[in-house]
């Protein structure tokens, strides 16, 4: 594995590792705000402003309008489908626990990602559906049963 690669899988690793502290951050605001949703809302908006504020400190060219018209319709649907996650993330933990919130997600996050890579949708490289990719998803699922369970 090359040094780039390693760095890619640490940050995803990183990126991992944040998802269910973000989770627990957000039902407690969640807690205080008597809000999941609103909870959500401001944890998008923190979020917002900190990309801006990196955006505008790269100094990145904003996209022309021809470039964004051109984009498919679907790709504007990333917000709403974090905004789901989010919302969802904060009200799951307090019922479900970090552990079983997470694992949930992973069986269904690589059950998306199987499909996805067989169909080659939303510019994934393709492959296939075999049989160890199935045998993956399952053993995710029975994960999730033994974590819930004990």
């Amino acid at each position: 594995m090359n040094p780039a690669e390693l760095s890619m899988i640490l940050m995803a690793v990183a990126a991992g590792a944040m998802m269910p502290i973000q989770a627990g951050v957000n039902s407690t605001l969640a807690l205080q705000t008597h809000s999941s949703l609103m909870a959500a809302m401001v944890s998008f908006v923190v979020g917002s402003i900190a990309l801006v504020v990196i955006v505008l400190a790269m100094r990145l060219p904003m996209p022309g309008v021809g470039a964004l018209k051109a984009a498919p319709w679907w790709s504007w649907t990333g917000g709403l489908l974090g905004a789901f996650f989010v919302a969802a993330s904060v009200i799951l933990v307090p019922k479900l626990g970090a552990a079983t919130m997470m694992a949930t997600f992973l069986a269904g996050q690589l059950t998306a990602s199987v499909v996805l890579d067989h169909f080659g949708w939303a510019t994934f490289p393709q492959h296939d559906l075999s049989l160890g990719r199935v045998a993956g998803v399952l053993l995710l699922f029975a994960g999730v049963f033994l974590i819930r369970r004990y």
